[in-house]
């Protein structure tokens, strides 16, 4: 954008005016425009994934006046902030809520951008940033998943880390760089907590900076093969109010969600007692925990969890390059193997999940 310069005004207004390209920005924004079509709907699910996540930072922020990340303080403090601290309750319910709700959009709004073919040039770097993002958020629900430091939380984690301990050389690595050690311990907690407030955050920031500054630069993109579209809307004011009304229909979910179903706590960790029955990792790595489970203990000469983390690894850097894999949607030509590809990922992820969670729910 280019700079120009304001004239001078009164009041704060008029100081910004002279310090800052206002009316450059303002220009921008009243002249972006929407594309109306068909599939508009799903453009909706960037800004309500944006919107759960700044609820995120909101009530992680409010959570961290009264958290405590070591063993013996963790699971006194969330306690604490749940029976004690006024409406301390309803702030982790609606966080714990937004944090699920958020990675749900995130998965909506990938697969419509991976089946619009919204990743084709211009836009390579929109969708890299976008699936660094993903990643990302699956490292926030990891690394917060065992702060309050609960049965469930440990053994979850332990079960995980270990996971990680099976990628092929630098697995013993990983996993004593994720624990701080060779076992789950309060230096395992100590180093989540750093990633989960300081690490995590600073990395999100500046790719949801660079993701979103992407955005408003090159526009939405229009699904391949569909005419240039004879309707646009503002995006300001038309737009946003439309994406307000989500977020607040998003907030009344939260609520309720918080108030119908309180995020529970469960018992503390103890790490000498025996792992409960029935562990699993959060809804959103059911798929990859159900593979695994699936996997030979041995294929050929390596061990079969190793296979697996190969080849979700295979496949995380599959997702991330196929902007540049799709090469007629680059040349505007549809690509039903890519769809069908898109399609055939959505299957495989529900129905792994499906029947991770069916053995779970018919236990006593």
């Amino acid at each position: 954008m280019e700079y120009v310069k304001a004239e001078s005004g009164r009041g704060i207004r008029g100081w910004l005016q002279e310090r800052l390209p206002l009316q450059s920005w303002q220009e921008f924004i009243r002249k972006k425009e929407i594309p109306i079509h068909r599939h508009t709907i799903w453009y909706y699910f960037g800004g309500m994934t944006l919107f759960l996540f700044f609820v995120q930072v909101g009530t992680g922020m409010l959570l961290l006046l009264y958290y405590r990340p070591s063993p013996e303080q963790a699971f006194e403090s969330v306690q604490f902030i749940m029976t004690e601290v006024r409406f301390g309750w309803l702030i982790r319910s609606i966080h714990s809520w937004s944090a699920n709700l958020m990675i749900a959009t995130l998965f909506i709004h990938m697969f419509s951008v991976f089946l619009l073919k919204a990743y084709r040039p211009p836009r390579e770097l929109t969708w890299m940033t976008g699936v660094l993002l993903l990643f990302l958020a699956l490292a926030f629900g990891f690394s917060g998943y065992l702060l309050p430091w609960n049965e469930l939380a440990y053994f979850a984690t332990k079960v995980g880390s270990d996971i990680a301990g099976d990628v092929p050389l630098i697995g013993g690595f990983l996993l004593r760089f994720l624990r701080g050690g060779d076992d789950v311990t309060g230096a395992t907690l100590t180093r989540f907590f750093g990633f989960h407030v300081a690490i995590l955050p600073a990395l999100t920031t500046i790719i949801l900076g660079l993701h979103l500054l992407l955005v408003q630069v090159l526009g939405m993109s229009v699904p391949v093969g569909m005419p240039p579209p004879q309707r646009k809307m503002k995006f300001v004011p038309h737009f946003l109010l439309r994406d307000l009304l989500g977020w607040l229909i998003a907030v009344a979910v939260l609520a309720a969600l918080a108030a119908i179903y309180p995020w529970e706590l469960g018992e503390k960790a103890d790490p000498f007692a025996p792992a409960p029955a029935g562990i699993r990792p959060e809804w959103y790595y059911l798929f990859m925990f159900q593979t695994l489970k699936y996997i030979p203990s041995h294929v050929l000469f390596m061990e079969g969890e190793t296979v697996g983390v190969v080849a979700f690894m295979l496949g995380a850097i599959f997702w991330l390059f196929v902007p540049f894999l799709d090469r007629k949607s680059a040349q505007e030509k549809r690509s039903p193997l890519f769809t069908a590809i898109g399609i055939i990922v959505i299957a495989y992820m529900a129905v792994m999940t499906l029947l991770a969670l069916a053995p779970w729910r018919s236990e006593p």
